[in-house]
């Protein structure tokens, strides 16, 4: 299966590109607030996710989809982000195991959303932590709130938090982990690496 739906949600039109069978489950991706769903790492791991019998839906939140520049607020990314998935539900879509994930801002919505959507698990790439050189502004909450198994594919150089930053956060936190992978926050320094980490922890779910 693969096609490109647009979805109709309280904050505008967005659209949902949809690869996949579907048969091991079903993999939600959101983008970064810089990007859209045609960043490296997001292609990357669909390409190989999908291979292994996933369905992958990529998320353009309707801002992007309406061409605007700046992402809007976070409680209006969740908003979008709800209504897609219920629609997506509703239409049978989501088969399997669901599994919430996305980039950076994609990443944060994930972890908001995934006790409300029954998630079975998080994929956070490039979590932003915190704002480049403002470590006291932390998000740290928003992973720590995430009570279903979690991933974070973080960047060595991550200027938003470095791997053992958010190691550092869920320390002790079962069913979490944290994979460093070279490059910065855009992850485009070895997209294979990034979906290596994503496939290898994705394996590790289906198979507990």
């Amino acid at each position: 299966m693969s096609a490109a739906l647009e979805i109709g949600t309280p904050t505008g039109l967005a659209r949902a590109h949809v690869d996949g069978a579907g048969g091991a489950g079903t993999l939600v991706l959101g983008h970064g607030a810089g990007g859209g769903v045609e960043s490296a790492d997001l292609v990357e791991i669909t390409r190989e996710a999908v291979a292994a019998g996933w369905r992958v839906v990529r998320v353009e939140q309707p801002w992007r989809v309406a061409g605007k520049r700046i992402a809007v607020a976070p409680p209006r990314l969740d908003e979008g982000w709800n209504a897609v998935l219920a629609h997506l539900r509703a239409d049978g879509v989501l088969t399997g195991p669901l599994v919430l994930g996305g980039r950076s801002a994609g990443a944060r919505v994930a972890c908001r959303t995934a006790a409300d959507q029954g998630a079975a698990g998080v994929l956070a790439l490039a979590f932003p932590l915190h704002p480049p050189g403002r470590p006291e502004k932390s998000r740290a909450a928003e992973l720590t709130a995430v009570d279903v198994p979690l991933v974070v594919v973080q960047g060595e150089t991550d200027a938003f938090g470095a791997p053992a930053d958010v190691a550092a956060v869920l320390a002790g936190r079962p069913g979490a982990s944290v994979y460093a992978v070279p490059g910065d926050h855009s992850l485009k320094k070895n997209v294979a690496v990034v979906a290596a980490a994503a496939m290898s922890w994705l394996d590790e779910l289906t198979s507990a």
